[in-house]
């Protein structure tokens, strides 16, 4: 019993400090609007500095995605809060649109370092047996560290001083303290290698792995995307067409998403894994018809219900994916198969967002919302249709 509360204790702080990293990575998400008034740019440049970011993670993923399997998780670790930090610091120097850049590509390399290896550290610092909570910590504090950054910044630049300052301060505070829990935690790898071992990875994963990769990593895509359409044009669709100047009320609807995954992915563990993935994508298909809905007539009421729905639909094909794909992988192999599956899901983030960001100049931000909601509705309806053919097994 002892052994099963210090190894709860240690998985938990471990998603702590996951947390902490994925908060800085959405702390800018309601302050767009502000970085607007300030340099003057437009909701195209929104769109390429948050894929700035997507691109950042697949490159750490690719580059570095395996390396916690070589010299341990806790380097690695340490290695993406120094990101985290450095970011921030960008952010708060930040006189031109360069540091926009510079801070976004240092928090997408920091996210990149910390999702595998997070992921991997939760997992296997839970106690035996108890592998199913684990993955549920795992998820679970991923997209509520990504829901707590617009929150966070939302209502510090609505309600206190220095709005593009201070929420950057508070969580350099927050990368500290994790700096100093981190080095108290236990390494969770026992067979570490030198640093030479480690080499670029393309995306892959074991022959006896596919089968169960396929269909979670395309689930994986689909939520990924629409989460990273609604963070980055959102709060400018909120102000632009519904008039919603409020950042904390932004940041409040950005975090709704995100939180309602953290719902959705609660109910796998009832509805299982082989269902979770093709009722996510139900979920998702719902939640952009309310988004649909929301942009045509401009009503903030379908908003936040499609940032509900969609949520959770989010959180069922996240977990499930992550669930079948950690349980199938061999864990000297679990870190890089992971990365791999979130290469797919940056992919996700990065590809649409851009595509929205090049459509809103010619269309407006309307439209291309609805042309986004358009290809989605696509993507899922044939993601479904694949995962119903090629379920994933409910045992892997």
């Amino acid at each position: 019993m002892t052994g099963d509360r210090l190894g709860w204790r240690v998985c938990l702080l471990g998603g702590a400090v996951f947390a902490v990293c994925m908060t800085g990575t959405t702390l800018p998400t309601p302050l767009y609007p502000l970085y607007q008034q300030k340099f003057g740019f437009s909701e195209l440049t929104v769109t390429v500095v948050y894929a700035v970011y997507a691109f950042a993670v697949i490159g750490a993923l690719l580059l570095a995605g395996n390396a916690s399997d070589a010299v341990g998780r806790r380097p690695v670790l340490l290695w993406g809060l120094a990101c985290a930090a450095a970011s921030a610091v960008c952010f708060v120097l930040a006189s031109d649109i360069a540091w926009l850049y510079a801070g976004r590509l240092l928090s997408g390399l920091s996210a990149g370092l910390f999702t595998g290896a997070a992921t991997a550290y939760v997992m296997e610092s839970a106690p035996p047996g108890q592998a199913a909570r684990a993955t549920f910590v795992a998820t679970a504090v991923n997209m509520g560290g990504l829901g707590c950054g617009p929150l966070l910044a939302g209502i510090l630049a609505e309600y206190a001083p220095w709005p593009l300052h201070l929420p950057y301060a508070v969580h350099l505070t927050l990368v500290a303290c994790s700096v100093a829990v981190l080095l108290w935690l236990p390494e969770t790898v026992r067979d570490l290698r030198p640093l030479r071992t480690v080499r670029p990875q393309r995306p892959g994963v074991p022959p006896h792995v596919r089968t169960v990769f396929g269909p979670s990593a395309t689930a994986a895509f689909v939520g990924f995307a629409l989460f990273g359409v609604f963070t980055s044009v959102s709060p400018a669709f909120l102000a632009q067409y519904l008039d919603v100047t409020d950042h904390a009320v932004s940041g409040a609807v950005v975090a709704t998403a995100f939180f309602a995954s953290i719902a959705g992915q609660t109910a796998v563990g009832r509805v299982g894994v082989s269902r979770s993935l093709p009722l996510g994508c139900a979920g998702l298909l719902a939640g952009l018809a309310l988004l649909a809905g929301a942009l045509h007539w401009d009503s903030l009421a379908l908003v936040v219900p499609s940032a509900l729905v969609g949520g959770v639909g989010q959180g069922l094909a996240f977990r499930g994916a992550l669930t079948a794909v950690g349980r199938a992988s061999p864990p000297d192999r679990r870190a890089a198969v992971i990365s791999s599956l979130f290469v797919v899901a940056y992919a996700g983030i990065s590809v649409p967002v851009i595509g929205v960001g090049l459509l809103a100049e010619p269309l407006g931000l309307k439209s291309a919302g609805l042309v986004f909601i358009a290809c989605m509705a696509v993507l899922v309806i044939s993601a479904a249709g694949y995962l119903l053919r090629r379920p994933v097994p409910a045992e892997a």
